[in-house]
């Protein structure tokens, strides 16, 4: 499976937070390697450099799609017990 990369960004209300305002996202791509999936990144990120409530961020869609992969793993169901 490739590792597929999502760079998206838009407007956020808290600056060190990632509550994206739904109606300004931006999808820049999605990419098969982290390094182009970083050079896309940088480049939206510079653009909007002196605006503190925009964001972009590169989402690892192959590990949402794989999750058990590469030694990430689910968490673990808690047991319940009967009373």
């Amino acid at each position: 499976m490739s590792k597929l990369h999502l760079v998206f960004g838009g407007r956020v209300k808290d600056p060190q937070g990632l509550d994206f305002d739904l109606n300004s996202i931006d999808l820049v791509g999605v990419y098969g390697s982290y390094a182009d999936a970083e050079n896309a990144w940088s480049s939206k990120a510079r653009q909007t450099l002196d605006d503190a409530e925009m964001k972009y961020v590169i989402v690892h869609l192959h590990r949402l799609l794989e999750p058990d992969a590469e030694g990430i793993s689910r968490p673990k169901a808690a047991k319940l017990s009967g009373g």
